[in-house]
């Protein structure tokens, strides 16, 4: 991937690439290395920072190493050398600030869950594994479904709502924690085209009180709404979305892309 290479240092930070954001990153890799039996995931250390406030979109090719760079982020694995900081803290110690939606969730939508009960499951974080669930639990979990406008199906069969409605339900179980970090992995996977972009601009409106950073395959992902793009493949290099050609994703993906840019026409 002829990508601009980067040192050891971080090649993207707060101050130098928002200069109307707060300083401190809401996601930090310094120097990060892992490795699968021995292979690096990374041919070079990882080093880059996200800033407060941002909306950042992950993208490269399967294998790249994104799925990698999000097990490390939430704390599911350890850098064999390097730091990794999530809101200031070790990814363990702050994952309860950290909203999360995974790509394939595991549940099954023949069970016979309700929309609430599925959003529900965001709050068990913040409980002990016997406790039940109480009235701030609740309202936490009625707050994010009107986030993601699907209050009045709270009560409806989970399997009864459109795949659009879905991802809006488990959209809202990420929110239930009342996070400061919005992470998707594959948000839009299996949506049609009027889906993808309602919930575009749902997150779009989520920005406006915290960082979202989502994985995606969608290579026009440059969009009106995304501001950082997190280049995946093998290494990782941050770039504005701005900076962002047609040249630079064909090279990632290895075949030609067609990229599709859009005026940043919503103000912040």
């Amino acid at each position: 991937m002829a990508l601009p290479r980067n040192s050891d240092k971080p090649a993207h930070t707060c101050g130098q690439a928002h200069d109307n954001r707060e300083s401190t990153p809401v996601l930090r890799f310094n120097a990060v290395r892992f490795s699968y039996d021995e292979m690096p995931v990374f041919t070079r250390p990882a080093s880059f920072s996200i800033c407060k406030g941002d909306f950042a979109s992950v993208v490269g090719p399967n294998g790249g190493g994104k799925t990698t760079l999000l097990k490390l982020t939430l704390g599911l694995l350890k850098p064999e050398s390097g730091i990794v900081e999530v809101l200031g803290g070790e990814p363990a110690t702050t994952r309860t600030r950290v909203g999360y939606m995974p790509q394939h969730a595991q549940l099954d939508p023949k069970f016979p869950v309700t929309v609430m009960d599925v959003v529900l499951m965001g709050r068990l974080g913040r409980n002990r594994w016997w406790s039940r669930y109480d009235r701030s639990d609740r309202d936490a979990a009625r707050a994010a479904l009107e986030q993601v406008r699907l209050l009045d199906l709270a009560p409806r069969s989970f399997a009864s709502l459109s795949g659009g409605q879905r991802q809006r339900a488990l959209i809202a179980r990420a929110l239930s924690c009342d996070p400061e970090l919005l992470l998707l992995d594959e948000p839009t996977s299996n949506l049609d085209v009027a889906a993808q972009s309602d919930l575009y601009e749902l997150l779009h409106q989520l920005n406006q009180r915290m960082t979202v950073i989502l994985v995606s395959h969608d290579v026009g992902f440059v969009s009106k709404f995304v501001e950082t793009v997190i280049c995946v493949n093998r290494n990782v290099d941050v770039h504005p979305a701005s900076e962002i050609a047609g040249e630079t994703i064909s090279e990632m993906y290895g075949r030609d892309m067609r990229l599709i840019l859009h005026d940043h026409a919503h103000p912040r």
